[in-house]
Protein backbone atom coordinates (compact mmCIF):
# COMPACT_ATOMS: atom_id res chain seq x y z
CA UNK A 1 0.00 0.00 0.00
CA UNK A 2 1.43 3.49 -0.99
CA UNK A 3 2.55 5.36 2.09
CA UNK A 4 -0.06 8.72 0.69
CA UNK A 5 -3.22 5.98 0.70
CA UNK A 6 -2.67 4.80 4.13
CA UNK A 7 -2.51 9.02 5.32
CA UNK A 8 -5.04 10.56 2.87
CA UNK A 9 -7.56 7.79 2.54
CA UNK A 10 -8.47 7.32 6.06
CA UNK A 11 -9.01 11.14 6.64
CA UNK A 12 -12.41 11.11 4.32
CA UNK A 13 -13.52 7.94 6.55
CA UNK A 14 -15.22 8.91 9.84
CA UNK A 15 -15.70 5.45 10.76
CA UNK A 16 -12.61 4.73 10.44
CA UNK A 17 -11.42 6.61 13.18
CA UNK A 18 -14.40 5.97 15.39
CA UNK A 19 -13.78 2.34 15.46
CA UNK A 20 -9.67 2.74 15.96
CA UNK A 21 -10.22 5.24 18.58
CA UNK A 22 -12.76 3.23 20.58
CA UNK A 23 -10.23 0.16 20.08
CA UNK A 24 -7.26 2.49 21.39
CA UNK A 25 -9.00 4.14 23.96
CA UNK A 26 -9.55 0.86 25.89
CA UNK A 27 -6.85 -1.14 25.34
CA UNK A 28 -5.12 2.24 26.61
CA UNK A 29 -7.09 2.43 30.11
CA UNK A 30 -7.21 -1.33 30.58
CA UNK A 31 -3.73 -2.42 29.87
CA UNK A 32 -2.19 0.74 32.36
CA UNK A 33 -5.18 0.99 34.78
CA UNK A 34 -3.61 -1.11 38.00
CA UNK A 35 -0.14 1.62 37.72
CA UNK A 36 -3.25 4.80 37.27
CA UNK A 37 -4.73 3.13 40.37
CA UNK A 38 -1.26 3.48 42.17
CA UNK A 39 -1.18 7.37 40.77
CA UNK A 40 -4.61 8.01 41.80
CA UNK A 41 -3.36 7.05 45.47
CA UNK A 42 -0.06 8.95 45.42
CA UNK A 43 -1.75 11.69 44.93
CA UNK A 44 -3.47 11.79 47.93
CA UNK A 45 -2.11 14.60 50.08
CA UNK A 46 -3.48 13.01 53.06
CA UNK A 47 -2.79 8.92 52.59
CA UNK A 48 -3.83 6.67 54.92
CA UNK A 49 -0.24 5.06 56.97
CA UNK A 50 -1.24 1.79 55.00
CA UNK A 51 -1.48 3.90 51.70
CA UNK A 52 1.94 5.42 51.92
CA UNK A 53 4.29 3.50 49.31
CA UNK A 54 7.86 3.76 48.12
CA UNK A 55 7.66 3.21 44.24
CA UNK A 56 4.86 1.87 41.94
CA UNK A 57 6.19 -1.75 41.72
CA UNK A 58 6.22 -1.20 46.27
CA UNK A 59 2.41 0.41 45.63
CA UNK A 60 1.10 -2.76 43.72
CA UNK A 61 2.62 -5.41 46.27
CA UNK A 62 1.22 -3.47 49.02
CA UNK A 63 -2.58 -3.33 47.73
CA UNK A 64 -2.34 -7.10 46.55
CA UNK A 65 -0.84 -8.27 49.78
CA UNK A 66 -3.08 -6.17 52.17
CA UNK A 67 -6.08 -5.55 50.09
CA UNK A 68 -6.63 -8.24 48.15
CA UNK A 69 -5.59 -9.76 43.97
CA UNK A 70 -8.03 -7.82 42.21
CA UNK A 71 -8.12 -4.06 44.46
CA UNK A 72 -5.48 -2.54 41.80
CA UNK A 73 -8.15 -2.83 39.39
CA UNK A 74 -11.23 -1.51 41.19
CA UNK A 75 -13.33 0.38 39.32
CA UNK A 76 -11.70 -0.55 35.40
CA UNK A 77 -15.53 -1.75 34.49
CA UNK A 78 -16.41 1.78 34.60
CA UNK A 79 -13.21 3.46 32.32
CA UNK A 80 -13.80 0.32 29.73
CA UNK A 81 -17.36 1.04 29.22
CA UNK A 82 -16.86 5.02 28.62
CA UNK A 83 -13.10 5.28 26.99
CA UNK A 84 -14.61 3.27 23.70
CA UNK A 85 -17.42 6.09 23.03
CA UNK A 86 -15.15 8.49 24.64
CA UNK A 87 -12.28 8.29 22.56
CA UNK A 88 -14.00 7.35 19.47
CA UNK A 89 -15.10 10.92 19.30
CA UNK A 90 -11.67 12.10 20.29
CA UNK A 91 -9.74 10.82 17.16
CA UNK A 92 -12.06 11.42 14.68
CA UNK A 93 -12.80 15.18 16.44
CA UNK A 94 -9.03 15.86 15.68
CA UNK A 95 -8.48 14.19 12.16
CA UNK A 96 -11.55 16.03 11.42
CA UNK A 97 -10.17 19.16 13.23
CA UNK A 98 -6.84 18.69 11.39
CA UNK A 99 -7.84 18.21 8.05
CA UNK A 100 -10.25 21.01 7.91
CA UNK A 101 -7.47 23.94 9.75
CA UNK A 102 -4.74 22.25 6.96
CA UNK A 103 -6.77 22.57 4.19
CA UNK A 104 -6.74 19.06 3.30
CA UNK A 105 -2.96 19.40 3.19
CA UNK A 106 -1.04 16.10 5.10
CA UNK A 107 1.75 18.51 6.30
CA UNK A 108 3.26 19.29 10.05
CA UNK A 109 1.71 22.36 11.62
CA UNK A 110 1.92 22.69 15.22
CA UNK A 111 -0.79 24.93 15.37
CA UNK A 112 -3.15 23.58 13.61
CA UNK A 113 -2.20 19.98 15.65
CA UNK A 114 -2.76 21.75 18.96
CA UNK A 115 -5.71 23.54 18.11
CA UNK A 116 -7.05 19.99 16.68
CA UNK A 117 -6.00 18.82 20.09
CA UNK A 118 -7.81 21.29 21.95
CA UNK A 119 -11.13 20.69 20.09
CA UNK A 120 -10.96 16.89 20.68
CA UNK A 121 -10.58 17.37 24.09
CA UNK A 122 -13.25 19.20 25.30
CA UNK A 123 -15.54 16.70 23.23
CA UNK A 124 -13.37 13.64 25.20
CA UNK A 125 -13.13 15.63 28.86
CA UNK A 126 -17.45 15.53 28.61
CA UNK A 127 -18.08 12.21 28.03
CA UNK A 128 -14.99 10.71 30.56
CA UNK A 129 -15.35 13.31 33.69
CA UNK A 130 -17.71 11.38 35.53
CA UNK A 131 -15.51 8.45 34.46
CA UNK A 132 -13.00 9.63 36.22
CA UNK A 133 -14.72 10.44 39.52
CA UNK A 134 -16.32 6.98 39.87
CA UNK A 135 -12.72 5.48 38.80
CA UNK A 136 -10.87 7.94 41.14
CA UNK A 137 -13.15 7.31 44.42
CA UNK A 138 -12.83 3.35 43.79
CA UNK A 139 -9.28 3.49 43.30
CA UNK A 140 -8.22 5.02 46.79
CA UNK A 141 -7.31 3.26 50.14
CA UNK A 142 -10.72 2.44 52.31
CA UNK A 143 -13.28 3.34 49.73
CA UNK A 144 -16.72 3.33 51.27
CA UNK A 145 -18.34 1.85 47.99
CA UNK A 146 -19.13 -1.88 47.44
CA UNK A 147 -19.16 -1.35 43.23
CA UNK A 148 -19.86 1.27 40.50
CA UNK A 149 -23.20 1.04 40.66
CA UNK A 150 -23.17 1.83 44.27
CA UNK A 151 -20.50 4.95 43.67
CA UNK A 152 -23.32 6.70 41.96
CA UNK A 153 -25.90 6.19 43.72
CA UNK A 154 -24.14 7.35 46.97
CA UNK A 155 -22.43 10.28 45.10
CA UNK A 156 -25.64 11.23 43.52
CA UNK A 157 -27.96 10.85 46.50
CA UNK A 158 -25.26 12.61 48.84
CA UNK A 159 -23.65 15.13 46.63
CA UNK A 160 -25.78 15.85 43.29
CA UNK A 161 -25.25 15.28 39.68
CA UNK A 162 -23.01 18.10 39.88
CA UNK A 163 -20.48 16.15 41.67
CA UNK A 164 -19.87 14.13 38.26
CA UNK A 165 -19.00 17.91 36.94
CA UNK A 166 -16.66 19.52 39.73
CA UNK A 167 -13.55 18.98 38.61
CA UNK A 168 -14.80 19.32 34.45
CA UNK A 169 -13.02 22.99 34.49
CA UNK A 170 -9.84 21.78 36.09
CA UNK A 171 -9.31 19.08 33.94
CA UNK A 172 -10.33 20.76 30.63
CA UNK A 173 -6.94 23.67 31.99
CA UNK A 174 -5.05 20.16 32.11
CA UNK A 175 -5.95 18.30 29.60
CA UNK A 176 -6.32 21.36 26.49
CA UNK A 177 -2.28 22.08 27.45
CA UNK A 178 -1.50 18.21 27.75
CA UNK A 179 -2.79 17.26 24.14
CA UNK A 180 -2.12 20.27 22.45
CA UNK A 181 1.92 19.69 23.64
CA UNK A 182 0.86 15.88 23.23
CA UNK A 183 -0.20 15.79 19.94
CA UNK A 184 2.45 18.58 18.68
CA UNK A 185 5.06 16.51 20.01
CA UNK A 186 3.89 13.02 18.82
CA UNK A 187 3.47 14.85 14.80
CA UNK A 188 6.75 16.16 15.40
CA UNK A 189 8.25 13.29 16.71
CA UNK A 190 6.93 11.06 14.01
CA UNK A 191 7.36 13.34 10.98
CA UNK A 192 11.31 13.47 12.37
CA UNK A 193 11.25 9.68 12.86
CA UNK A 194 9.59 8.70 9.65
CA UNK A 195 8.88 11.57 7.25
CA UNK A 196 7.21 9.28 4.53
CA UNK A 197 4.45 8.98 7.15
CA UNK A 198 3.48 5.46 6.34
CA UNK A 199 2.36 2.82 8.59
CA UNK A 200 5.38 2.47 10.79
CA UNK A 201 4.61 0.87 14.58
CA UNK A 202 8.15 1.61 16.03
CA UNK A 203 7.84 5.06 15.13
CA UNK A 204 3.86 5.40 16.90
CA UNK A 205 5.56 3.21 19.67
CA UNK A 206 8.37 5.86 20.49
CA UNK A 207 6.38 8.85 19.47
CA UNK A 208 3.75 8.39 21.48
CA UNK A 209 6.10 7.73 24.41
CA UNK A 210 7.39 10.68 24.28
CA UNK A 211 4.12 12.99 23.61
CA UNK A 212 2.82 11.31 27.04
CA UNK A 213 6.03 11.61 28.73
CA UNK A 214 6.38 15.67 28.28
CA UNK A 215 2.92 16.67 28.47
CA UNK A 216 2.65 14.47 31.29
CA UNK A 217 5.41 16.41 33.54
CA UNK A 218 4.28 19.58 32.78
CA UNK A 219 0.67 19.15 33.54
CA UNK A 220 1.25 17.35 36.99
CA UNK A 221 0.13 19.84 39.22
CA UNK A 222 -3.52 20.36 37.50
CA UNK A 223 -3.42 16.75 37.53
CA UNK A 224 -3.22 16.82 41.58
CA UNK A 225 -5.81 19.39 41.95
CA UNK A 226 -8.31 16.97 39.73
CA UNK A 227 -7.55 14.33 41.95
CA UNK A 228 -8.23 15.93 44.68
CA UNK A 229 -11.53 17.91 43.27
CA UNK A 230 -12.66 14.10 42.23
CA UNK A 231 -12.30 12.23 45.14
CA UNK A 232 -12.41 15.22 47.93
CA UNK A 233 -10.88 13.55 50.41
CA UNK A 234 -11.88 13.85 54.16
CA UNK A 235 -9.00 15.52 55.76
CA UNK A 236 -8.47 18.12 52.85
CA UNK A 237 -12.14 19.00 53.38
CA UNK A 238 -12.35 19.17 56.87
CA UNK A 239 -8.62 21.51 56.93
CA UNK A 240 -9.89 23.67 54.03
CA UNK A 241 -13.03 23.41 52.74
CA UNK A 242 -15.21 23.48 55.70
CA UNK A 243 -12.45 26.74 57.24
CA UNK A 244 -13.97 28.70 54.11
CA UNK A 245 -17.51 27.92 54.74
CA UNK A 246 -18.08 25.08 51.60
CA UNK A 247 -19.14 21.38 52.84
CA UNK A 248 -16.91 20.32 49.71
CA UNK A 249 -13.53 21.65 47.58
CA UNK A 250 -14.80 23.39 44.62
CA UNK A 251 -12.86 24.40 41.77
CA UNK A 252 -9.63 25.08 40.52
CA UNK A 253 -8.35 27.85 42.81
CA UNK A 254 -9.46 26.23 45.79
CA UNK A 255 -7.91 23.04 44.60
CA UNK A 256 -4.78 24.80 44.23
CA UNK A 257 -4.80 27.05 47.39
CA UNK A 258 -5.73 23.35 49.66
CA UNK A 259 -2.84 21.86 47.82
CA UNK A 260 -0.22 24.44 48.77
CA UNK A 261 -1.54 24.26 52.48
CA UNK A 262 -1.45 20.48 53.41
CA UNK A 263 1.92 19.66 51.47
CA UNK A 264 3.61 23.44 50.45
CA UNK A 265 4.86 23.33 47.11
CA UNK A 266 5.71 20.01 46.59
CA UNK A 267 2.34 18.58 46.79
CA UNK A 268 2.08 20.07 43.30
CA UNK A 269 3.83 17.20 42.02
CA UNK A 270 2.74 14.51 44.11
CA UNK A 271 2.94 11.30 42.05
CA UNK A 272 5.14 12.85 38.98
CA UNK A 273 7.15 9.74 38.93
CA UNK A 274 3.67 7.42 38.36
CA UNK A 275 1.93 9.82 36.71
CA UNK A 276 4.80 9.89 34.06
CA UNK A 277 5.49 6.21 33.71
CA UNK A 278 1.54 6.01 33.23
CA UNK A 279 1.55 8.18 30.06
CA UNK A 280 4.67 7.07 28.66
CA UNK A 281 3.68 3.26 28.05
CA UNK A 282 -0.11 4.50 27.74
CA UNK A 283 0.70 6.77 24.58
CA UNK A 284 2.49 4.60 23.35
CA UNK A 285 -0.05 1.85 23.44
CA UNK A 286 -2.99 4.43 22.88
CA UNK A 287 -0.84 5.95 19.34
CA UNK A 288 -0.29 2.52 18.41
CA UNK A 289 -3.15 0.80 18.86
CA UNK A 290 -4.80 3.49 16.64
CA UNK A 291 -2.64 3.81 14.05
CA UNK A 292 -2.87 -0.25 13.71
CA UNK A 293 -6.57 -0.57 13.69
CA UNK A 294 -6.77 2.55 11.01
CA UNK A 295 -3.86 0.49 8.68
CA UNK A 296 -6.11 -2.56 9.52
CA UNK A 297 -9.84 -0.92 8.52
CA UNK A 298 -7.74 0.78 5.28
CA UNK A 299 -6.70 -2.21 4.25
CA UNK A 300 -9.87 -4.20 4.67
CA UNK A 301 -12.16 -1.32 2.94
CA UNK A 302 -9.55 -1.59 -0.08
CA UNK A 303 -9.17 -5.07 -0.31
CA UNK A 304 -13.45 -4.92 0.04
CA UNK A 305 -13.28 -1.68 -3.29
CA UNK A 306 -10.96 -3.51 -5.09
CA UNK A 307 -13.27 -6.60 -5.07
CA UNK A 308 -16.14 -5.21 -6.22
CA UNK A 309 -14.53 -3.10 -9.37
CA UNK A 310 -13.58 -6.39 -10.00
CA UNK A 311 -16.64 -8.06 -9.95
CA UNK A 312 -18.07 -4.75 -12.03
Amino acid sequence: MDDSEYESLPTEKVTVHLAAGAMAGVMEHCVMYPVDCVKTRMQSLRPHPNAVYKSIGDALTTMVKKEGLFTPLRGMNVVAIGAGPAHAFYFSTYEATKKFLNGNQDTYNPVSHGLAGICATVFHDGAMNPVEVIKQRMQMYGSPYRSVLHCIRTVLHEEGFRAFYRSYTTQLSMNIPFQSLHFTVYEYARETLNPSRGYDPKTHVIAGATAGAVAAAVTTPLDVAKTLLNTQEREAVCLVGKQEGHAYLDGMVMAFRSIYRLRGFSGYFQGVQARVLYQMPSCAICWSVYEFFKHFLHLTEKETTDYELTVA
